[in-house]
């Protein structure tokens, strides 16, 4: 499954590394590519992980998701 979170509020490398570290914490996430470039996430997992969950790993971060895509 891959999914991708659009997110406001990175503006560093070190903003992507968190959020990095809070999605790939979770259950069945197997990577979590950040940009905050292009403020967004691509999550792949091998199961369908609610997007409620992946909106709290980020938020809990200090960011903000403002919107999902496939």
């Amino acid at each position: 499954m891959k999914r991708t979170l659009i997110i406001e509020g990175m503006m560093c490398e070190h903003c992507e590394k968190r959020v990095k570290k809070a999605l790939e914490a979770l259950e069945y996430v197997s990577e979590a590519v950040v940009d905050h470039t292009k403020g967004s996430a691509v999550v792949k997992s091998s199961m369908i992980i609610p997007d409620e969950l992946l909106k709290k790993a980020v938020e809990d971060q200090g960011y903000k998701v403002i919107d999902f895509r496939p």
